[in-house]
C-alpha cells in the first residue's frame, strides 16, 4: 500500500527562527494515488498574533484562534496521522521549516525521523516547467484544476488543490502502481500476473534487402555529417 500525505501549513509570519507560529494545519490522505477523505485539519492558538501581510493572506484571527488548542497539546495527534507516510508539500523547506519548530518545542525529533519520505512539488514544478509560474495558483491555472473557491489561502483547500496538483503532474506515473502479483481489469476480475521471465523471445534475422536498406540510411547520415558519425568514426578507430 502507497500511502501519502498532501499537507499545508498557515502560520503568523514567514520566519519560525523569529518567533512565527503554525496556526493551521491540513493534509488530505492518498492510499495508492486516490483520496480515501481521511484527513486531517487542525487550528492552533499560537499565543501571538499574526503579522498583517499573514493576516491578509490566510484570514485566520487571533480571536478565532484564541480557544484552539496549542500545538504541542496535538503534536502526538499529528505524529500518529503522519507516521510512515510520503508527504508531499509545495515549497517544503517552509512548511518543515515551522513544523520542525514546533516539534522542537515539543520536545520531539524532527519531521523527517516520523515519516517516510518528503516530496517537494515547488521542486518538481521548476523542473517541468522550468521559468513559468509554479505557485500553486500558477499550477492550478496549468493543469486546469478548478481553484475558484481560494480568495484566501487555507490549510485544508491548499492541501486538496495540491493533491489535484499533483496526481496531474505524475499522472505518468499510474502504470507503476499496478501491484505485483495481481492485476484487476475493467470488468473488476483480478488475474495473476504473468511471470516474463521464462518467456523467450524469438531471435529474426534481418533479410539482404533490409541489411541493404540499412546501410543506405547510415550512408545517407555519414554523408550529411561530414562523415563524423559515430559509427564510422568507431569503425576507422578498430
Amino acid at each position: 500500500m502507497s500511502r501519502q500525505i498532501v499537507l499545508d501549513t498557515e502560520t503568523t509570519g514567514l520566519s519560525a527562527a523569529a518567533g512565527d507560529r503554525v496556526i493551521e494545519l491540513g493534509c488530505v490522505e492518498l492510499v495508492n494515488r486516490k483520496l480515501t477523505r481521511n484527513n486531517l485539519h487542525l487550528y492552533f492558538n499560537p499565543d501571538r498574533d499574526s503579522h498583517p501581510d499573514a493576516l491578509r493572506v490566510h484570514g485566520i484571527t487571533s480571536e478565532f484562534l484564541r480557544d484552539k488548542p496549542r500545538f504541542h497539546e496535538c503534536a502526538q495527534q499529528v505524529l500518529e496521522y503522519l507516521r510512515g507516510a510520503e508527504l508531499i508539500i509545495h515549497n517544503a523547506s517552509f512548511d518543515v521549516g515551522f513544523l520542525d519548530k514546533e516539534l522542537e518545542l515539543a520536545g520531539l525529533a524532527p519531521l523527517a525521523t516520523h515519516v517516510g519520505a518528503i516530496t517537494d512539488t515547488l521542486a518538481m514544478a521548476k523542473e517541468l516547467y522550468p521559468g513559468k509560474r509554479n505557485s500553486l495558483d500558477g499550477l492550478c491555472d496549468r493543469l486546469g484544476v478548478d481553484n475558484t473557491g481560494r480568495t484566501l489561502h487555507g490549510a485544508l483547500l491548499d492541501a486538496e488543490l495540491l493533491a489535484d496538483v499533483y496526481i496531474n503532474m505524475t499522472r505518468g506515473q499510474d502504470a507503476l502502481l499496478v501491484a505485483d502479483d495481481v492485476s484487476t481489469g475493467s470488468d473488476g476480475l483480478s488475474a495473476a500476473a504473468v511471470d516474463l521471465c521464462r518467456l523467450v523471445l524469438p531471435v529474426l534475422a534481418p533479410t539482404a534487402e533490409e541489411l541493404a536498406a540499412h546501410e543506405d540510411v547510415l550512408a545517407q547520415l555519414d554523408k550529411s555529417s561530414g562523415g563524423k558519425t559515430v559509427w564510422r568514426t568507431a569503425q576507422l578507430a578498430a
